[in-house]
């Protein structure tokens, strides 16, 4: 492999390994805050166990995502320095702004929510929360601004003198349509995320009989115990499984919304990709099943429904869609020779993919309710194993729609300006393959422990419940390692 390979492969992997966290943060975040204003309003000790046990399960994720997030910055420079020389005076203002306003203020509340158990007014205890919450949103909107601004760049003048992209209009740059049509998708799929964590490990306790309140052998305190414990797993269920269905309902919205507004319209390339349509077409058939060429240059055999393509693209069931052999003619007079497809099956399957773990997502947390509701308790093996699946499958969504997004704008590191190949630092193969191989160990051993943590404290259960008359909120949250 060489080095422009061996350092998409490393970015890949970091990139992909980071944003496992981060939607779990975010959705988490204001899952946790809303326990917690679920305690203050009611007085239901419940609501403010729930607090606790979520809320370590969301310091977890906090803490890793942090870390696995500061490798990403070092890279633009290590491995894309032709990319950040010319870019830098545009990329790196939102950038700048996620780092010195949006992350101080989840880290800073998040602090004083840690460690204000027993010193903060419970409200403003419960305004902490809310504010790093919402602090983790402001650090999405400026990162996917970075990231919109490669998928569409705006409101910048390019420098011949200094061979750089100058800003011209900041505003543009906040409100790129790449931005506004992909932030709320990014976001619905995080509270798909959060509410299926929540819920899959709700329906985890329910099920294993932990908090199920019917034990033979068990003393009438001890029965009395595991019912407060069931009720509250039964709360968080029915909301973590709201919050993921709801969110999954956004998420169909927002990406179809996404699709006609901004990929067919400026990266149509991307969308013909997405479903292997090779030749204009009008109308355009969607392809349920494809089988390609082993280089992705043409199909052999498609199953199609006539006509959604062109919906699905532009709202119009009889509008044309332009095809990949189409726009790569047009391309190569636009911008030179070369080539300008994508990987044909990655693009294609990551789509389905991505599409398939998050309706299956919404499907296990619509059945969990069924199954559960009005006191219900299911034996059902297969819910079982779909509860242990219902935290994983949204992260399974959110991975491969990144791959699709990311994988279908190739060969463009910015697109229509500058080529991923001509934006790679001039290192050695050996270089980059140590820094590879390092990173994939590293991260491994995090792996590692964000699974012994999160196994350790989801099985650990809620924390007891608190002593007649003994303060209840009175100690902060702590991990121990």
């Amino acid at each position: 492999m060489n080095v422009l390979d061996l350092s998409r492969w490393q970015f890949g992997i970091t990139t992909v390994y980071h944003f496992l966290f981060v939607p779990i943060t975010i959705g988490l975040g204001f899952l946790v805050a809303g326990f917690e204003t679920g305690w203050l309003r009611t007085g239901n000790d419940r609501w403010l166990r729930l607090t606790k046990f979520y809320g370590k399960l969301f310091l977890i994720n906090f803490a890793l995502g942090v870390v696995t997030g500061i490798v990403q910055e070092f890279q633009f420079g290590m491995n894309w320095s032709a990319y950040s020389r010319l870019v830098g005076n545009i990329f790196g203002a939102p950038l700048a702004i996620e780092a010195l306003l949006a992350f101080f203020l989840e880290s800073t509340f998040l602090g004083l929510w840690i460690f204000g158990w027993d010193r903060l007014p419970p409200k403003v205890h419960n305004a902490c929360m809310w504010l790093a919450a919402t602090g983790t949103l402001l650090s999405a909107y400026f990162i996917l601004t970075a990231n919109a601004w490669m998928q569409h760049p705006v409101g910048y003048v390019y420098n011949p003198k200094t061979h750089q992209d100058d800003l011209s209009s900041f505003a543009a740059v906040l409100f790129n349509p790449a931005q506004l049509a992909g932030f709320p998708h990014v976001i619905a799929g995080c509270f798909l995320t959060g509410g299926s964590l929540v819920a899959g490990v709700a329906l985890w306790h329910l099920m294993r009989g932990r908090a199920s309140g019917h034990n033979a052998d068990s003393t009438d305190s001890a029965d009395s115990a595991a019912s407060a414990e069931a009720a509250a797993f039964r709360s968080a269920l029915k909301a973590g499984g709201i919050t993921a269905i709801a969110a999954a309902v956004v998420v169909v919205a927002t990406g179809d919304i996404q699709g006609k507004l901004f990929t067919t319209r400026y990266q149509p390339m991307k969308m013909a990709a997405a479903e292997a349509l090779y030749h204009t077409a009008k109308p355009a058939p969607f392809s349920l099943f494809t089988i390609g060429s082993l280089n992705g240059s043409h199909a052999i055999f498609s199953l199609d429904i006539p006509r959604i393509l062109s919906f699905l693209a532009t709202g119009n069931f009889s509008a044309q869609v332009q095809g990949i052999d189409n726009l790569q003619q047009q391309y190569a007079q636009i911008y030179g020779p070369g080539s300008y497809t994508p990987i044909i099956p990655v693009t294609y399957w990551s789509f389905r993919l991505m599409i398939g773990a998050g309706l299956l997502a919404a499907l296990i947390a619509l059945v969990a309710l069924w199954a559960t509701r009005k006191g219900r308790l299911p034996t059902s093996r297969v819910l079982l194993w779909g509860g242990i699946a219902l935290p994983l499958l949204p992260l399974l969504g959110n991975t491969f729609g990144w791959i699709m997004t990311e994988m279908g704008r190739q060969p463009w590191l910015v697109y229509g300006q500058l080529k991923t190949a001509a934006g790679v630092s001039a290192n050695s193969a050996g270089e980059v393959l140590t820094s590879l191989i390092i990173f994939t160990l590293l991260y491994g051993t995090l792996a590692v422990i964000e699974a012994g943590l999160m196994l350790k404290y989801i099985k650990a259960g809620l924390p007891g419940e608190p002593e007649p008359g003994a303060p209840t909120a009175d100690q902060p949250l702590e991990l121990v390692y």
